[in-house]
């Protein structure tokens, strides 16, 4: 399957973007003002703080790592915006180091102070009493020490591997009996990534972190040596890949991938704690080859993605109100298995997570085919799913050994979850699942279902396409929007579609769906310029995690030039910039922060609601996605789906309370109107009523 040659701007004009990476590193940073939110509760501003440790971790991991690259290879090629590689490094650490040090003032100065007073506590060792300290030395060791491995650095015994993303403890010691002078030995205590963050106190409301409790204890790791200083420090190593083209078995070349790059991986960063000694940080360097952009000095607490675990904490008072899913009012008439079936034959079922229940519509689904009789084949993308235990699993599973045609096409090039879906794989490959790993060189992301089912008048198809993955988690967490129909025509696109996937076909045109790399990038350029034409007349609408296209931009910028107006939601990365004079006034870019994340793609060319075309599906308007992967958006052209839909967008291009606006010198700044409408509370408020309508026209 291959598409047309990306369309990139024959010379690109540095002052129309603003650079990819710095503009992700703006989004992190709304994350970390979610954190430093006094109106927030309290453990829901540490998951923030959380959140965002693993967002700088996984940019580090796969951007950084690749900018590093770049410049070790002498490539000095520039972005749009302008800059070359070492230009990216040098600004990306100058505005880390802010935000981490940020990070870790909200931490130390203004969030442990608010949770102490709500009878959470982080203590350091030395404000610890002896009943405490005893309390605390038995499990050292009864749990801590056995599995600690002092590794020594000197002529007998090389600077060892640092793993990626482990805490370490660089320990100084020195032998007390004068037979080495004043001689100082360095070694390295790593901490097992297996022990927990912070050690809990026996009143569960006190936490000291562990790498405190090793470090009072290191006597124990050193018996007879003196321990003349310890720091923390941690390490990232570069944890992105590519696959040679020439294998030939993609399962067996990700396999090989993983065990390679568990091993190595250039290191990409160093964090250390303000206080670690000269000498100390020197040596550091000197062993994992750093430069100084390399390094990020923290005066604080390092990795404080371990505060994930305080989530979990039996404190209702400290965190949001829980969202109770809805269950459609459609799909709350089903009275038996089969009746889902007779639903969508009645129309279209538009859904959207964690609002609408993702267990009483798509799991739900997935289930009634796998018992139905009358179901002939089940036919599901797979990109990340939840845990072996998952419905989606059982349910294929159980589909696959009622003798039912069943394909899973497991993209294991699903960054971070490789190999989680390794072991999905062989797991649905041991039930008899028909299991295909996609095509070589694009990476399947679109989130499609197909359920084949022989009734009385022939074979039906009915299925699902959504923005989200397949995933009962990720489903109370991220906003997602889906589709279930029984549209002819968009059946028989997914047919042909699993067909390009699972065989060998050249499809390249479909009745309803746009496919990337075939033709979405055209079609989604073809309608921004129709819009366009209408000037003044013209309305383009986009919700979107991330826009960095060139060739997009572009169009955007010359639609806006003839008077259309553009409105986008942009949760993450734009690079476009809005507002300015002449190039780009009529667009308005914001984005929504809160405790969901904004996940879905919607698009909508034009200005009458009712009108309008709608699009969703799993395409980001990014060169990877319009180029370089397998992706589906699907028309919805049922009313009062449309109006669901415009429903949406007017909610949140009216958010006061978790939008930001971007300005044309790139600088994100929150919408500080007083109309008070919040987009999560306002959605599920809708939801609820929904369902209310729904139980009072059955009764």
């Amino acid at each position: 399957m291959t598409g047309p040659s990306p369309a990139e701007p024959p010379d690109p004009v540095p002052e129309h973007y603003i650079n990819r990476e710095l503009s992700w590193l703006d989004f992190n940073d709304r994350v970390l003002a979610l954190a430093e939110d006094q109106q927030a509760p309290l453990l829901e501003r540490a998951k923030f703080l959380a959140i965002f440790s693993q967002n700088l971790d996984e940019f580090f991991q796969v951007r950084v790592s690749g900018l590093q690259e770049l410049v070790r290879a002498g490539v000095a090629k520039r972005t749009p915006d302008g800059m070359d590689p070492l230009d990216q490094l040098r600004a990306i650490a100058t505005r880390v180091d802010e935000m981490v040090n940020r990070q870790a003032a909200v931490f130390t100065k203004d969030l442990a102070p608010a949770l102490e007073d709500a009878g959470i506590r982080f203590c350091a060792w030395d404000e610890l009493g002896d009943d405490d300290r005893k309390y605390l030395e038995a499990v050292f060791e009864d749990k801590v020490f056995p599995v600690l491995t002092p590794l020594a650095v000197d002529p007998a015994h090389p600077f060892p591997f640092i793993s990626n993303l482990s805490l370490n403890l660089a320990v100084v010691v020195s032998d007390p009996s004068g037979t080495e002078g004043n001689e100082r030995h360095f070694a390295r205590v790593k901490v097992p990534a297996f022990l927990p963050r912070f050690v809990e106190l026996p009143d569960h409301e006190r936490f000291v972190p562990i790498e405190q409790v090793i470090a009072a204890r290191l006597d124990a790791l050193f018996p007879g040596m003196d321990i003349v200083e310890h720091h923390v420090f941690r390490v990232t190593r570069d944890q992105d890949y590519e696959l040679s083209d020439e294998s030939e078995d993609l399962l067996e070349a990700v396999e090989s991938v993983l065990r390679e790059r568990s091993k190595s991986g250039h290191v990409v960063r160093l964090e250390v704690e303000a206080r670690m000694s000269d000498s100390v940080l020197a040596l550091l360097r000197r062993e994992l080859a750093l430069s100084d952009l390399d390094v990020t000095v923290i005066d604080g607490t390092l990795d404080l993605s371990g505060l994930w675990t305080l989530v979990g904490l039996p404190r209702p008072d400290l965190k949001d109100e829980p969202v109770e899913p809805q269950t459609q009012p459609a799909l709350a008439r089903s009275e038996s298995p089969s009746d889902i079936f007779t639903v969508l034959s009645a129309g279209d079922v538009l859904v959207q997570h964690p609002y609408d229940s993702y267990a009483t519509s798509v799991e739900s689904f997935i289930d009634q085919a796998a018992r139905d009789p009358d179901v002939l084949a089940i036919k599901q993308t797979i990109y990340r799913t939840a845990g072996q235990e998952s419905a989606l699993v059982r349910s294929l599973t159980k589909a696959a050994a009622a003798g039912k045609q069943v394909v899973a096409l497991v993209e294991l090039q699903a960054r971070f979850d490789e190999q989680a879906n390794i072991e999905r794989a062989r797991l649905l490959e041991e039930a008899g699942v028909h299991v295909v790993y996609g095509l070589a060189g694009l990476k399947t992301h679109c989130k499609i279902l197909l359920v084949v089912r022989q009734e009385d008048d022939g074979i039906h198809r009915y299925f699902h396409i959504g923005t989200g993955n397949y995933n009962s988690t990720t489903a109370t967490l991220y906003e997602d929007v889906g589709i279930l129909s029984a549209d002819p025509d968009l059946g028989a696109d997914l047919t042909e579609l699993f067909n390009a996937l699972t065989g060998y076909s050249r499809q390249a045109e479909y009745r309803k769906l746009l496919v990337a790399p075939n033709s979405l990038r055209v079609e989604i350029q073809r309608r921004i310029g129709d819009e366009a034409d209408k000037g003044a007349e013209g309305l383009i609408t986009l919700k979107m995690n991330s826009l960095v296209d060139p060739a997009i931009i572009e169009d955007l910028y010359a639609a806006s030039r003839r008077g259309c107006r553009v409105e986008l939601l942009v949760r993450g990365i734009c690079c476009l910039r809005p507002g300015v004079a002449g190039m780009s006034d009529n667009i308005r870019v914001r984005s929504l922060i809160g405790r969901f994340l904004e996940h879905s793609r919607i698009y909508r060319f034009g200005a009458d609601p009712v009108t309008a075309e709608y699009l969703i599906g799993s395409a980001d308007l990014m060169p990877r996605n319009l180029d370089r992967r397998i992706e589906a958006l699907t028309p919805i052209t049922d009313p009062p789906l449309k109006a669901r839909l415009a429903e949406v967008f007017e909610i949140e291009l009216t958010d006061d309370v978790l939008a930001w606006e971007l300005g044309p010198e790139g600088d994100w700044m929150r919408v500080t109107t007083e109309h008070g409408v919040n987009t999560h509370e306002r959605l599920q408020a809708l939801a609820v009523a929904r369902a209310r309508e729904g139980r009072d026209a059955r009764t």
